[in-house]
């Protein structure tokens, strides 16, 4: 069985992804701020520049699962906004990904998973920080799934639209809410933290290596539908 990272196992994607995996017979490393059931874990905090834990041996995986959701109007959106939320969404990547290629790279193949949002190829109001952010790690992931390539280490991106995590808290904390935004979506309904995790257990599945470079929609029908 394989050995597989990922950032932010704690709660919402990361926590049903980890536990998919552990119930396959994997090992996962979980770096986050907060523990997770069953996982070795790691303190890592994505948003600041704390240093990564060294970590021996090959490993068969990596998720990035950290992210944010700043909805402001544009003309309130100061530098710093845009400036955290690149920090946190593309060079938190970029480093996480950096340290331990050399131990995806020793594995003989891999996969690197990570994420974007339905927002970066269908334009919306009040999310120029955040699809831009997104944008680049779309970027990214082509960029990076074409130099690996080589070295059977695939990379792949999901691109989701609101779904029910502790991170969308505020924007589906009544019942109201959520059957509002769940109108909004083809399928009628949000996203669970299960409809992403499902797909990327399957990016990371060897069994599956013939899929790289790719942005994956998992968004109800919201980014190329429009409902009778």
């Amino acid at each position: 069985m394989g050995k597989y990272i990922i950032v932010g196992a704690s709660h919402g994607i990361g926590a049903s992804t980890a536990s998919k995996l552990i119930e396959a017979g994997h090992c996962v490393i979980n770096l986050a701020r907060t523990p997770a059931s069953n996982c070795e874990n790691h303190v890592f905090d994505a948003s600041t520049d704390a240093a990564l834990p060294a970590i021996d041996g090959p490993i068969a995986g990596i998720v990035y699962n950290p992210g944010s959701i700043v909805l402001k109007p544009f003309h309130r959106l100061s530098q710093a906004d845009f400036q955290s939320d690149f920090q946190l969404n593309v060079l938190g990547a970029v480093k996480v990904i950096q340290a331990y290629l050399p131990n995806l790279k020793q594995n003989g193949s891999g996969s690197i998973v990570l994420y974007s949002t339905v927002a970066v190829q269908t334009g919306m109001g009040f999310h120029a920080s955040i699809a831009s952010s997104k944008g680049a790690i779309e970027g990214l992931t082509r960029s990076l799934a074409a130099e690996l390539s080589s070295q059977n280490i695939r990379v792949n991106a999901i691109a989701p639209s609101l779904t029910n995590t502790p991170l969308a808290a505020s924007l589906l904390n009544s019942p109201e809410k959520i059957e509002a935004s769940g109108k909004r979506h083809p399928l009628g309904r949000i996203g669970e933290s299960k409809d992403i995790a499902n797909l990327t257990c399957f990016l990371l599945d060897p069994e599956n290596s013939w899929i790289t470079g790719q942005i994956m929609a998992v968004d109800g029908g919201m980014g190329s539908l429009k409902p009778a």
